[in-house]
C-alpha cells in the first residue's frame, strides 16, 4: 500500500508543479468550447436543438478527461528512457502495485483536470439542470479517468519509444473522442455510425455525464455506469498484465 500511495503521489506532485503544463493542457478545451461552443451555436439553436453550449460542455469535459488520463502512459515511457522505470522494477516491490499506483495517479490527475475545465464552462455560461446531480458527474468523470489511465498504462507498457506511442493515441484516442456524441447527438445516427458509436467506451461517459447535468440522455444511465465499470476492470487486468511483461 505504501508503493501505491508513494506513485499516486508523485503523479500528483508531477502535475501540480508544472504551471505551464496545466495552463497547456487547457488550451485545447477552451478551443473546442469557444469554437463550437459559440460558433456553432447559433445554428444548433436554428435547428430547433436548444443551446448548444448547454450540450457540448459535457463532451469537452469528457474529452479534457480522456486526454489527460490516457496520455499518462506516456510518462511510463518517460521514466523508461530516464532510468527512473529500471529502479522501480528492481525494487522488492509488486509490480502490480507499481502499476496500480501509476493509474491512480494519472486517474487523479485527469479528474482534477476534468474539474478545472468543469470550472471554466461554468464560467462560459454553462448551467447544469439539478446542482444536486454534479457529485454524479463526478463519479463518471473517475469511471472514464480510470478506464483510460489503465488503457494508456497497457499500450505504455508495450512500447519503447514515444514516437510509437503518439502514432498510436492519433489513430486511437481522435477516433475515440469525435465517435463518442461529444460534439453532436447520439440520437437518429445512421445505423452504421450508430453501431460504431456504442462501441466506443467513451460514449457512455459522456452520455452519463450528460444525463446526470442536463437530464437527458441516449442510453440508460445504468448501462452506461456499468458498461464504464466492466470495461476499467477488464483494462486494469490487461493493463496490469503488460505492465508485468515490461522486460528491465
Amino acid at each position: 500500500m505504501n508503493t501505491i500511495y508513494i506513485l499516486w503521489l508523485r503523479e500528483l506532485k508531477r502535475y501540480t508543479r508544472s504551471r505551464s503544463q496545466i495552463i497547456a493542457s487547457l488550451g485545447q478545451p477552451l478551443l473546442y468550447l469557444v469554437a463550437l461552443g459559440f460558433g456553432l451555436g447559433p445554428v444548433f439553436k436554428r435547428a430547433g436543438a436548444g443551446n448548444y453550449l448547454q450540450f457540448v460542455a459535457p463532451g469537452v469535459i469528457g474529452m479534457s478527461v480522456l486526454f489527460s488520463s490516457i496520455f499518462s502512459g506516456l510518462g511510463l515511457l518517460w521514466d523508461r528512457q530516464f532510468g527512473f522505470l529500471k529502479e522501480t522494477l528492481v525494487a522488492p516491490v509488486s509490480r502490480i502495485q507499481i502499476m496500480i499506483g501509476r493509474t491512480l495517479g494519472g486517474s487523479t490527475v485527469a479528474v482534477m483536470q476534468g474539474l478545472l475545465v468543469t470550472v471554466i464552462c461554468l464560467l462560459a455560461g454553462f448551467r447544469p439542470a439539478h446542482l444536486a446531480m454534479v457529485p454524479l458527474a463526478l463519479v463518471f468523470m473517475v469511471m472514464i479517468a480510470l478506464l483510460f489511465a489503465a488503457l494508456g498504462m497497457a499500450i505504455g507498457s508495450g512500447l519503447e519509444d514515444m514516437q510509437g506511442f503518439q502514432l498510436i493515441m492519433n489513430f486511437l484516442v481522435m477516433p475515440i473522442f469525435f465517435l463518442s456524441g461529444a460534439l453532436f447527438p447520439l440520437n437518429g445516427l445512421p445505423v452504421i455510425l450508430g453501431y460504431v458509436t456504442k462501441a466506443d467506451p467513451l460514449s457512455y461517459g459522456i452520455d452519463g455525464m450528460r444525463n446526470v447535468l442536463l437530464g437527458h440522455s441516449a442510453f440508460d444511465p445504468r448501462l452506461d455506469f456499468a458498461v464504464l465499470a466492466v470495461l476499467a476492470c477488464v483494462l486494469l487486468v490487461f493493463g496490469a498484465h503488460r505492465f508485468n511483461k515490461i522486460e528491465i
